[in-house]
């Protein structure tokens, strides 16, 4: 029996980004396990933050590292009631406003006691790293490298083209 235990806290601690599936804005689903080999910046949006002129940057951004970056973006309203729309109100704000093509995952909860279980694991994964309380606003991006591990949490003021988030791409 205690075996069994120990194995099953193996399995736990054994879960990562490429685990994770998540129904997408468009339908379907986001699987994580075919972005093996490219890094990937997970943002948490919405559509009326005063963050939200940054869809446009992360676009550019898909736009020039897309053979070595995957972005996804993931609609959520726990700050301000800063995303109040449906997933096709949201879908048709970002193809109408930011032409966005990157992968955009239904909307979901960030923070608090209904948190993504993606979410949870990142925001668990960035506190290994010393990043207390990460997601403190909408626009909060973490960016995983080529095997799936977590590099780094930049803050949501950051514009996704500068150079602190491009300097882990070049």
């Amino acid at each position: 029996m205690l075996r069994v235990a120990f194995l099953s806290l193996a399995l736990v601690s054994t879960i990562g980004i490429y685990d994770f599936k998540v129904p997408g804005l468009m339908g379907g689903t986001i699987d994580f396990s075919k972005y093996k080999g490219k890094k990937i910046l997970i943002v948490n949006t919405a559509s009326k933050c005063g963050n939200t002129p940054q869809y446009a940057s992360l676009e550019k951004l898909y736009e020039k590292y897309k053979d070595k970056l995957v972005i996804v973006g993931f609609p959520a309203n726990n700050f301000g009631a800063q995303e109040p729309g449906t997933n096709g109100e949201i879908q048709e704000f970002c193809q109408k406003n930011y032409g966005v093509t990157f992968p955009m995952a239904e909307k979901v909860s960030v923070k608090g006691d209904d948190i993504a279980p993606l979410f949870k694991y990142l925001v668990d994964e960035a506190e290994k790293k010393g990043f207390h309380d990460p997601i403190k606003w909408n626009f909060t991006k973490f960016l995983l490298d080529e095997n799936g591990h977590l590099i780094t949490v930049i803050f949501n003021k950051v514009d996704p083209m500068s150079d602190e988030v491009t300097k882990y791409l070049n």
